[in-house]
């Protein structure tokens, strides 16, 4: 299932997925996350998007399940339980009890990684 979620506080369609999808599954503000996320971003001398920094910050927290040749829909299928954050190429969503949020539907989309949030 894929519900339409846009956390952005002036509701722009902009390249915030990591901001949308982490504020999401921590229940923390679009706002809160985006200044936690850049903060530590700028620490680390990274950009709060890449690849990179997006996988060592959500290691540090949750634990790790890579699935390189499910789609996010399989995993939603699968999984119909819990909070997680799922990585595709470009792109990271919040799967919220069997359900994709996010501002479009991802799930034909082959996933990277998923990061149960407890």
């Amino acid at each position: 299932m894929f519900k339409y979620y846009n956390a952005n506080p002036l509701k722009n369609k902009v390249f915030d997925c990591t901001t949308r999808a982490i504020s999401l599954a921590e229940n923390t503000s679009w706002d809160y996350t985006y200044n936690k996320l850049s903060n530590l971003a700028r620490e680390q001398g990274q950009m709060m998007d890449s690849v990179e920094f997006i996988e060592d910050y959500l290691d540090r927290r949750y634990p790790r399940q890579c699935h390189y040749s499910k789609t996010i829909e399989e995993f939603v299928d699968e999984h119909p339980h819990g909070v997680y954050l799922c990585t595709m190429t470009g792109h990271i969503t919040c799967v919220i009890d069997g359900c994709i949020y996010d501002t479009f539907n991802c799930g034909d989309r082959i996933m990277r990684c998923a990061w149960k949030v407890e």
